[in-house]
């Protein structure tokens, strides 16, 4: 029975609720997409045996969570009346068939909610992975990090280090730094963005020998392209027109010949018909293009002696005529094409594209690409083995791994078969083709009726992630042809129940101009599909164009304060937000608020380097661990601690710019020319900051940055309470980058502050938001504002090798592959063209980016941009937007309202240059009488005399220096590892492979550069002697029962708080608990059993207490033992308590 007759597309609702049918749904803007996907839950819930069977899968953990959520409530208000709503009262009826299959098979989902399989695809991907980890290529399981930039670059470098290996890659890294003019720095730049992007070209050329990374197949590829743009133009052109555009080619040939002149024309001189569309006939085409099209692609308005036409004037007679008579059928063949735009973009499109091969220079590049890059991804494997950690792409390659392949399945993949019977995925428009192949693996051997089922839903037009790899493309393709063999039956919603009536017919008035009238996977184009609103309109003007004539940022984050006064006045408590397609666009915007006294919530908007306090402190970093960083000084001396005046600054600098700032500032003459308030400003500054320059690199750099901070009253000068939060969140990073109280890079610690975000307001309510529209996805505001539509987004810098795959129907996809361009060279051709079929898919991203923001309104959109005016003959014209922003998408739609504006008189001032509109800043800064002020006085706590003991470990390095410490850190780091992931995961070779990391490992444990080397020698002995002994591998054998490494325990022993770490603890075949210590000393005398039985008498205090706590725990037997790895050496006895 239809749930709402009075809703249009009800059937295609009611439909979609079928158990056992598979579908694949587009739901618009507005929809109720997640109320269908909760229903068809329910649905689902009431027909499986266990509600495991059933996945869910979303993008983000928000949607999980909200899904869970609402399924859960739904159940809970099952056992509630009747609702009277029609959509309720369905949802309420599903809820109650799932309650009684829930009571029937004992499931208890509400007191068990985690049944209920709701996970991002990371979660699944993590969870493939722990289930079937030697599948997966893993061992214990991996921390995930989402900032691997850093293990990126180190990957990178060891691949280049491969330069003189004298293996093929040697070639390959020689080959490509001739081509960047041997700019390594750049090259390794360029490599560690692509190992970033691996999951997105890795499976294209992972096999070298692989038919379609071969020169044949590839310039197979270039050729389908030439002739599919060769066979668009050819289908356009009216048929009558050939015949003319051959003669008059074939006369213009040649006329060029016989003048010597060269042109594109001349290649019609061959000519012996009209050409087919074929890429061996590109010249000929070309060669049109170049004889009917200007530069800019436009047509001809006439003929000239440069095309082939020469001037009837320079001839007499017959010639003459014949001149003439050329020449007006060309002007008649032209006017006859004039008004097709499309056809002229069409050719002017094919002149632009590249021969169907590579030169030589393209394919060496492109050669050594192919050879370089699977071994640039196995360096980075490496780094990951080494570190512990991956990123999550490489979570995802390992979950499609561990399922196998369709034709040989793992033991994973068929029990995920048994067990899931159904699979719902939101957001399909946005699944990159990583995703895509892993729900192919899911449902590899599904049949049609076999009563498992495939439900996604998604809206091609909201598909916006181009940057994270979704693939609008995919989403066509399973629509048409399903998903691995699943076949899906299309619906397609319509109704938008949540902008009123006046934003939906705008909607669908301007995104038909915007969006392609036809699909096309090549280039990402979606059509547009109209709303129909189920609310009424809700008085004029829901969207209203704010025009600005001429660039000016000040004036029109003024307006955007005035609309969200003016909104806030009219709807005091309706939700507003301010939608933006890039952060930079809210640099005046954001400060203007804030004058203005609005409160906003922003997550992750303001980068946390913008904010002054992070700005301070990151001057203040500089200064103490560079004393010859001038900028960092003066910035430090402006900052509001010290507050110099610009006269004062100026005196300290001085006139040579290779001074060291710290010695002008102890100088009493530079000292004595300064104003009397500058000095005190000074003194204060250092009384602060030379205490700190002494203890440089002798404390941890946190501690030590954080403590020369708040002496300068840092916190005194925060602005709000959120600035201590972003101070806080510095000094952790500062804290986690630091390697022995040092920064192994300035570089570094600037690109980890440029990934963080400062701490949204925490005062500000949700009724006014801020975000990028990108974040804006999935959320509905009562009222949206949309500025900065006039300006471009940033240019992305040159990959060092773009792709493309292109879907051919019931063929094998096309590969298309370009190098970078060489250093001081023009990009080529093939680059170009890869390069222009970015831009276009941007494009049509642009257009559906512009539909998302536009859909989030309830109530009332606005809409604000600008276009440059030009001068023309004393008259003030519009000019075109800026290439590359959404009003230039906009364009058709709103070109009069702009052009009412100027016409009204409003262009004439904006046509000069708007002024600055940030004036002298007033001087922020610190009191001259502030102090520090004084500790609280202490809080009356009674406090109990419970001694607190040190663990006695602490003595193992007393007697060593630091280099003896940091070897034995490291040794146990190492032993830890293994003693987790069990000796199998720890063959010989893997350690003899751990150079590099040990040698990073002994930089951050503060090993000096010219120590290294021995050290790290040390500690590959330890390991490998500990991996050699039968001892060894015994103690570290991970099927001994309760076996732990590092293990933390608490308690008092001997009217004692203790904490202490055992190094390794199990519990032996004979049911002895085992408490072991690793001691990485050594001996170089000839008592070596003397020093063993000494060192077993230091630490048998230390052993025994463990054993006592562990006593107090437990009742069984306990030995005590201590491990000598680089002498092989061992002790033991039991525990007598």
């Amino acid at each position: 029975m239809s749930e709402r007759p009075d809703v249009a597309d009800q059937a295609q609702r009611d439909r979609a609720l079928a158990p056992d049918a598979s579908f694949i749904v587009q739901a618009p803007a507005g929809s109720g997409k997640t109320g269908l996907l909760i229903q068809r839950y329910l649905a689902l819930l009431a027909t499986v045996e266990r509600p495991e069977e059933i996945l869910a899968i979303t993008f983000t953990r928000k949607a999980a969570g909200e899904m869970r959520e609402r399924v859960l409530a739904a159940l809970h208000r099952a056992r509630d009346p009747e609702p009277a709503d029609p959509h309720a009262h369905r949802t309420w009826q599903l809820a109650q068939a799932a309650l009684a299959r829930d009571a029937a098979q004992g499931w208890e989902l509400e007191a068990h909610p985690g049944r209920l399989r709701m996970q991002t695809i990371d979660s699944f991907c993590a969870e493939l992975t722990r289930q079937l980890p030697l599948a997966a290529g893993f061992g214990a399981p991996p921390a995930i990090v989402e900032q691997a930039q850093d293990l990126y670059r180190e990957a990178a470098r060891a691949t280049l280090a491969l330069l003189d290996s004298g293996e093929p890659w040697g070639g390959a890294v020689a080959q490509l730094a001739r081509h960047l003019d041997n700019d390594f720095p750049y090259l390794e730049s360029l490599l560690a963005d692509m190992l970033a992007r691996r999951d997105h070209w890795l499976r294209l050329v992972a096999d070298r020998n692989s038919a379609s990374v071969q020169r044949a197949a590839l310039e197979a590829a270039l050729s389908h392209i030439v002739e599919e743009r060769i066979g668009s133009f050819a289908e356009r052109l009216p048929a009558r027109h050939s015949d003319e555009l051959l003669g008059l080619a074939r006369y213009a040939s040649g006329q060029l010949a016989a003048t010597g002149r060269d042109s594109p024309i001349r290649a019609w001189s061959e000519a012996g018909g009209w050409p087919e569309a074929l890429a061996d006939r590109l010249p000929l085409w070309q060669g049109l293009a170049e004889l009917v099209l200007t530069r800019d692609g436009s047509w001809r308005a006439q003929a000239n002696e440069a095309i082939g036409f020469p001037a009837p004037s320079g001839a007499r007679g017959e010639e003459k005529t014949r001149r003439q008579n050329f020449k007006a059928r060309f002007k008649a063949a032209l006017e006859g094409l004039r008004d097709d735009a499309a056809l002229a973009e069409l050719l002017h499109q094919v002149r632009e594209l590249p021969p169907p091969r590579y030169d030589p220079r393209q394919w060496a590049a492109l050669d050594a690409l192919l050879t370089l890059l699977p071994m640039a991804v196995a360096q980075l494997d490496l780094v990951f083995q080494e570190q512990g950690s991956i990123d999550f792409a490489q979570l995802a390659m390992a979950a499609t791994r561990a399922l196998g392949e369709s034709e040989a399945p793992t033991d994973l993949a068929l029990a995920l078969d048994y067990r899931i019977r159904h699979i719902l995925v939101d957001e399909f428009q946005d699944t990159s083709l990583r995703q895509y192949d892993l729900l192919a693996r899911l449902t590899a051997g599904w049949e049609r009726d076999d009563g498992r089922t495939l439900f996604v839903v998604g809206d091609p037009m909201q598909s916006i992630y181009r940057f994270r790899e979704a693939e609008v493309g995919l989403y066509l393709r399973a629509r048409q042809a399903g998903l691995a063999g699943v076949r899906l039956e299309p619906l397609t919603l319509s109704v938008n129940f949540r902008s009123q009536a006046g934003v939906v017919a705008w909607a669908n008035e301007v995104f038909p101009q915007l969006f392609p009238a036809q699909e096309d996977l090549l280039r990402g184009g979606v059509t547009y599909s109209p709303a129909q609103a189920f609310r009424k309109p809700q008085g004029d003007q829901a969207v209203q164009v704010h025009a600005q004539l001429g660039r000016d940022p000040g004036a029109e984050a003024a307006r955007v304060v005035e609309l969200v006064a003016e909104t806030r006045a009219q709807r005091p408590e309706g939700t507003l937000a301010i939608l933006v397609r890039s952060r930079t666009h809210l640099a005046l915007i954001l400060p203007t608020l804030r004058q203005a006294g609005l409160r906003y919530q922003a997550v992750e908007i303001e980068k946390l380097g913008e904010r002054p306090v992070v700005r301070d402190l990151l001057s203040l970093t500089h200064a103490l661990l560079h004393p010859a960083d001038r900028i960092a000084w003066l910035a430090l001396l402006r900052a509001p601690w010290c507050g110099l005046t610009l006269a004062d600054l100026t005196r300290v600098a001085g006139e040579n710019p290779r001074s060291i700032l710290w010695q002008r500032i102890n100088d009493s003459e530079v000292r004595a020319d300064l104003s009397d308030e500058g000095r005190q400003r000074l003194a204060r500054l250092c009384t602060a900051v030379a205490p700190a320059l002494a203890e440089r690199r002798s404390r941890p750099l946190r501690r030590w940055v954080e403590g020369v901070w708040l002496v300068l009253g840092g916190p005194a000068t925060v602005a709000a309470p959120s600035d201590l939060a972003d101070a806080e969140a510095y000094l952790d990073l500062l804290e986690a980058l630091e390697v022995g109280a040092d920064l192994p890079g300035l570089v570094a610690l600037a690109e980890r502050v440029e990934q963080l975000f400062a701490a949204p307001d925490s005062q500000a309510n949700a009724g006014l938001q801020v975000m990028t529209i990108h974040k804006a996805k999935g959320l509905e505001f009562d009222t949206v504002i949309v500025p900065g539509l006039g300006r471009r987004p940033n240019a992305g810098t040159e990959p060092l090798m773009r792709w493309l795959e292109v879907a051919r129907d019931n063929a094998q996809d096309d590969l298309l592959l370009a190098p970078i361009r060489a250093r001081h060279e023009e990009p080529d051709a093939i680059s170009r063209t890869l390069k222009r079929l970015d831009g276009e898919r941007a494009r049509n991203e642009d257009a559906r980016l512009l539909y998302v923001a536009g859909t989030r309104a309830r109530e009332r959109l606005h809409l604000l941009g600008h276009c440059p005016l030009r001068e023309n003959g004393g008259e003030v014209q519009l000019g075109r937007p800026e290439a590359g922003s959404l009003l230039e998408q906009l364009w058709p739609a709103v070109r009069q309202i702009f052009q009412a504006r100027l016409d009204a008189g409003a262009g004439a001032a904006a046509l000069p240059s708007a002024a600055a509109v940030n004036g002298d800043q007033p001087l922020r800064r610190l009191a001259l009488a502030w102090q520090c002020p004084s500790p609280p006085p202490a809080t009356g706590i009674a406090v109990f005399p419970v001694p607190i003991a040190t663990e006695e470990g602490d003595v193992e390095f007393e007697w060593a220096g630091d280099t003896v410490r940091c070897v034995g850190v490291v040794v146990h780091h190492y032993l830890q590892r293994i003693g987790r992931d069990g000796l199998e995961a720890w063959p010989a070779a893997r350690i003899a492979g751990l150079g590099r990391m040990i040698t990073r490992e002994l930089a951050r444990q503060g090993v000096a550069r010219d120590e290294r080397a021995q050290a790290g020698a040390s500690v590959s002995e330890a390991l490998s002697r500990c991996l050699a002994d039968e001892r060894g591998r015994w103690i570290l054998d991970g099927h001994h029962s309760e076996a732990v490494v590092e293990w933390p325990l608490a308690g008092v022993d001997r009217d004692q708080v203790v904490h202490v770490v055992l190094d390794r603890s199990f519990i032996d075949e004979k049911g002895t608990r085992w408490i072991i210590d690793y001691k990485t000393g050594t001996h170089l005398g000839q008592d070596r059993e003397g020093f063993l039985d000494t060192e077993q008498m230091r630490y048998r205090p230390q052993l025994e207490r463990y054993a006592r706590l562990l006593a107090a725990r437990e009742q069984r037997p306990i030995r005590l033992g201590l491990y000598f790895p680089l002498l092989g050496g061992w002790r033991e006895w039991p525990f007598e308590p």
